[in-house]
């Protein structure tokens, strides 16, 4: 399967998503919808507060795109599993949200200023509104799970916040632990590439695990079924970080929006810095340390760090990492989905993550 079939499911994915989480979140809310959410208030709701604190920063961001790939995976999944789209349709929100709160918040703490080739949220509402935004996000995703109650098992749906809460306490321990590193902080100049894959496992492919185990439990498989392919979602979580980690120091639609080498900027140590201080001589290891430390927005200085990790293979050694955490977690999945066009769908689309050049 060609790399513009897969893109044009995720293409197809969006408006579906995107429906979705508008019928959950209208961008004009109305007193209906508050007293649906939040129950009838004993006072007075203030529907244009909600609007201009929440819900407008909220579809500005979700407004600008973004691959959608976490629920394509899920609907792929589903699929795969031979599950009812139409009966789990309303969950794809529940990792596209997350994720889209998960930006807005990490654009707080790296002090960004462009998220997909505008000013972050942050920048354009304040950093009160942003906070807030972003966390109410993680909940405000769990709505199909809260409200339709009638559509579930009680197991299931116990089951199904089960993984939700282990995939955000996850995606804390991934954040704090990049965050740590980002400032130098935790023997950030000897990072192991194991602890770096588990920050990643937990920091990006967390998001893209919770798809693809709510999507299999959903679905009706079994637990060795939704292990195999939360494993496998999560090697592409983590392989998809890697390749997001390249695009940002070569030229690519990703270094377009963002600036070449911005994760220099941030001080980021990415597989490509690890391989390189591991690999480097003394006096390449401590400039780049150096600039690392800077946080400079220099681009002469960035490019500088660029050429030393280019210099050390760094690019090429990460490109082989990505493709073999995906090869070594297909080998799993490989056995527990029945031959099916969406299990090749699923293994074409593994490879689109790591191949792409956005």
């Amino acid at each position: 399967m060609r790399h513009v079939e897969i893109k044009e499911i995720m293409k197809s994915t969006a408006p579906l998503v995107d429906a979705v989480m508008e019928r959950h979140l209208p961008r004009e809310p109305t007193h209906e919808h508050l007293n649906r959410v939040f129950g009838v208030p004993r006072y007075a709701y203030n529907k244009e507060a909600i609007r201009k604190a929440f819900t407008e920063p909220v579809w500005d961001m979700l407004y600008r795109g973004g691959k959608r790939w976490r629920p394509a995976l899920f609907l792929l999944l589903v699929e795969a599993f031979g599950g009812d789209p139409k009966r789990v349709n309303d969950f794809v929100m529940i990792p596209e949200m997350v994720h889209n709160g998960t930006l807005i918040h990490d654009d707080i703490e790296d002090s960004s200023e462009l998220r997909r080739g505008q000013p972050c949220t942050h920048i354009k509402y304040g950093v009160d509104i942003a906070v807030n935004a972003g966390s109410t996000m993680f909940y405000w995703s769990l709505l199909p799970l809260v409200k339709n109650t009638a559509s579930l098992s009680p197991d299931v749906r116990a089951r199904a916040y089960d993984i939700y809460a282990q995939e955000m306490l996850n995606l804390g321990y991934g954040q704090a632990a990049d965050i740590a590193w980002h400032r130098g902080m935790a023997n950030a100049d000897a990072i192991t590439e194991d602890e770096y894959l588990q920050m990643c496992a937990y920091k990006t492919g967390t998001l893209a695990r919770m798809s693809a185990r709510l999507a299999a439990l959903l679905s009706g498989a079994t637990d060795e079924q939704i292990e195999a392919v939360g494993k496998f979602a999560e090697a592409i979580g983590v392989a998809f970080q890697i390749q997001d980690d390249i695009l940002n120091i070569t030229p690519s639609g990703v270094s377009e929006a963002k600036g070449l080498g911005e994760d220099m900027t941030e001080g980021k140590r990415s597989l490509l810095v690890i391989h390189t201080l591991k690999h480097a001589d003394t006096k390449d290891r401590e400039r780049l340390l150096e600039i690392l430390g800077a946080h400079t927005s220099d681009q002469e200085l960035r490019n500088e760090a660029i050429g030393i990790i280019r210099r050390y293979g760094a690019i090429e050694y990460c490109r082989g990492k990505a493709r073999e955490l995906v090869e070594d977690a297909w080998a799993d999945v490989d056995g527990v989905l029945q031959p099916s066009d969406a299990k090749e769908k699923l293994r074409a689309f593994a490879a689109y993550l790591i191949e792409r050049d956005v």
